[in-house]
């Protein structure tokens, strides 16, 4: 799998910013098929920060209907990546 193709979009929530102010910690929309190894390479070459953790989490796809039609998202993978202590932040996240 190449490296742009793991990181599909990060996360910005309000969950999310306050890991960031808090922990170091930043929420990405992932791959599926990409594993830990796979994720925290595509992190380090995209920004250029050095990866302490990342801790995955598979999302199920919500049920929706209109009328009387029944149908699924896809599902997606959650990555929450932790950088080492005194890490530079990624800019990308700055003018969220």
């Amino acid at each position: 799998m190449r490296i742009h193709d793991v990181i599909r979009r990060p996360l910005i929530t309000e969950k999310t910013t306050l890991q960031r102010e808090t922990h170091n910690v930043y929420a990405f929309e992932v791959a599926l098929g990409a594993n830990k190894i796979e994720i925290a390479r595509a992190v380090e070459a995209q920004f250029g920060v050095k990866v302490a953790q990342v801790r995955l989490c598979r999302m199920h796809g919500k049920l929706r209907r209109q009328g009387r039609y029944f149908g699924r998202r896809s599902d997606w993978k959650k990555a929450y990546v932790r950088l080492k202590e005194g890490e530079k932040t990624i800019e990308f996240f700055e003018g969220a």
